[in-house]
């Protein structure tokens, strides 16, 4: 049977479904276009400018709805400063501080989309009062996040950085490497967001008890958590995870006051921000024995852009952690992983489309 040649113009209703189909066959499947949809409009082209490299899906997804797509990953906030103002959308991480003297010279920006979470490197109440709304897409590392934080309690629990180093050194040591079962115990988790409730789930299958604590919502509980009070989980938990955002009002949430007022000796764990855990208090209750061990993906030592400790000579208490058997250490990537770099695209280029009305 010969295929029909179909010819057709902007004005031709059913334009965009004919190009999606025409660049179905030419893009990558993995690039999700049943998520593309097509708008033509007479209105002006909106300008996108990434300062951070995002996956490809985004920017793909951006082009086919009619934004232009620029990225500069290499100048300086000065240098940005100098341009911003012919952008209507911002893509980023957290490459540089977006503060009030940066957005005062953005005069056209209608979006500021962080490709994560935390929101602290952006003066977001600045930002609303010029309109600018600022997206974010914590749904895209949520499962990477929780993943990571189960896989550094099982790691600090069996000893596994231990017994993986002194194994790599000619020593085999069984008896002092005896594991603490996570079955049986009670995970209390600090704030129940996506990264919280996506702990929570992959708990399950580990016969514990989960109690969850979130200053900021009521009747939370589920099938998965608990809602409990701060009191409850200083009673009842024997393993601490924090996942609550960075703030002024959260800044050393966790401090040596806090870790004391648990009745037992807790594990925690911190893939939240650095600077909402007190570390040298950490320290000092690691020394005590208040808490049996620690696991952090981040640490209140970071620059603002997460890719580097922020002190050229660490603090003791780093020194530390850094030989203590009872702690494990990762570099702030808990929410990084392939997959999760690809959802974080496909979250913010729904967000960006639907403030558009697109």
């Amino acid at each position: 049977m010969k295929r029909r040649q179909t010819f057709f113009h902007a004005s031709n209703e059913s334009f965009p479904k004919h190009l999606a189909y025409c660049a179905e066959k030419i893009l990558p499947q993995n690039y999700g276009l049943n998520f593309i949809r097509l708008k033509m409009s007479s209105k002006p082209k909106f300008k996108v400018l990434f300062l951070d490299k995002a996956h490809p899906f985004l920017e793909t997804n951006l082009l086919a709805n009619g934004f232009k797509c620029h990225t500069d990953t290499t100048s300086t906030k000065a240098e940005v400063e100098t341009y911003i103002d012919q952008y209507q959308g911002i893509v980023m991480r957290s490459r540089f501080r977006i503060d009030q003297a940066f957005l005062a010279g953005a005069t056209n920006l209608k979006f500021l989309a962080r490709e994560g979470v935390g929101v602290e490197h952006i003066d977001v109440d600045y930002a609303e009062m010029k309109g600018i709304k600022v997206l974010i897409s914590p749904e895209g590392s949520k499962d990477t996040v929780a993943e990571h934080t189960i896989g550094l309690l099982l790691c600090l629990m069996n000893n596994l950085s231990r017994a993986d180093r002194q194994v790599r050194s000619g020593q085999w040591v069984r008896e002092a490497n005896r594991a603490v079962e996570l079955k049986g115990k009670t995970v209390g988790i600090l704030g129940y967001g996506n990264m919280g409730k996506s702990l929570a789930k992959r708990l399950q299958g580990f016969g514990v008890r989960v109690l969850v604590y979130d200053k900021f919502l009521t009747n939370y509980g589920d099938q998965f958590a608990e809602e409990a009070s701060l009191e409850m989980l200083f009673e009842n938990a024997d393993i601490l995870s924090a996942h609550i955002p960075y703030s002024i009002d959260n800044h050393y949430f966790i401090n040596d006051a806090f870790l004391n007022k648990f009745k037992k000796n807790i594990y925690v764990v911190n893939t939240a921000r650095g600077l909402v855990l007190n570390t040298a208090d950490l320290v000092e209750n690691l020394k005590s024995g208040k808490v049996a061990g620690a696991a952090l993906d981040v640490l209140e030592y970071e620059e603002t852009s997460f890719d580097k400790f922020r002190l050229e000579q660490l603090p003791l208490a780093f020194d530390y952690l850094s030989q203590a058997d009872n702690v494990v250490l990762s570099p702030h990537i808990a929410g990084w992983s392939f997959e999760s770099k690809e959802k974080h695209a496909r979250v913010l280029a729904g967000k960006i489309l639907s403030l558009f009305g697109i």
